[in-house]
């Protein structure tokens, strides 16, 4: 005997990031601009690891691992951009007021 499951919106499109579109058609594009936040927000805290962690001696553009990270936090971040450059004001300014940005 089979049994038929009901998914919830959050649970459906696995985001946990607690904001909700103010129009439902939204919600996805909003998903993915978080989505693509919160890496960037990661990012961001590896690379003042690393860039606390540099020896005195080592100009920053030296590190290769540096520039990794750096690469890195831009591209994500260019790809939050791209994503709520597709939503609507109102949809950036809920993403941009929440604890996330």
């Amino acid at each position: 005997m089979m049994t038929k499951t009901t998914l919830t919106t959050s649970q459906s499109t696995g985001s946990n990031t607690g904001i909700t579109a103010l129009n439902k058609k939204h919600q996805a594009t909003v998903n993915k601009a978080v989505n693509w936040l919160l890496k960037h927000n990661a990012f961001n805290n590896t690379r003042d690891l690393v860039y606390d962690n540099l020896d005195e001696n080592v100009c920053e553009y030296d590190s290769k691992e540096l520039r990794q990270i750096d690469r890195k936090c831009e591209s994500s971040f260019n790809k939050y951009l791209e994503y709520t450059s597709e939503l609507p004001s109102r949809e950036v300014k809920q993403i941009e007021k929440s604890e996330l940005y």
